[in-house]
């Protein structure tokens, strides 16, 4: 398996995440307090599905993760902080805090 990965379906989230941008950034004001799991890694950072919102990309950038701590594997529960979002592409900025 390659250490990197894209989110299965990808464009399919993203189109989704597209439709309830909206609806996202309402639910999820910057200083909202999160978890989810990694379901993409690339050498950049790492895509969350976070949970209790459906169709939200969150993206940690390895910038916005705890010093010294490796970039998360693919399904572990990590916990972060909203930092921003990201409209032109429909995401939602985390920093990461801790992880499972």
């Amino acid at each position: 398996m390659n250490e990197y990965s894209w989110p299965v379906d990808g464009e399919r989230l993203a189109e989704r995440a597209s439709a309830r941008w909206t609806i996202t950034v309402t639910a999820l004001p910057e200083g909202s307090t999160v978890t989810g799991h990694v379901i993409g890694r690339q050498p950049f950072g790492v895509f969350v599905e976070i949970a209790g919102v459906p169709d939200v990309v969150g993206l940690a950038e390895i910038t916005a993760m705890p010093h010294g701590v490796p970039l998360p594997l693919v399904g572990t529960v990590v916990r972060g902080t909203v930092i921003g979002h990201t409209p032109h592409n429909h995401q939602i900025r985390l920093r990461l805090v801790d992880q499972d």
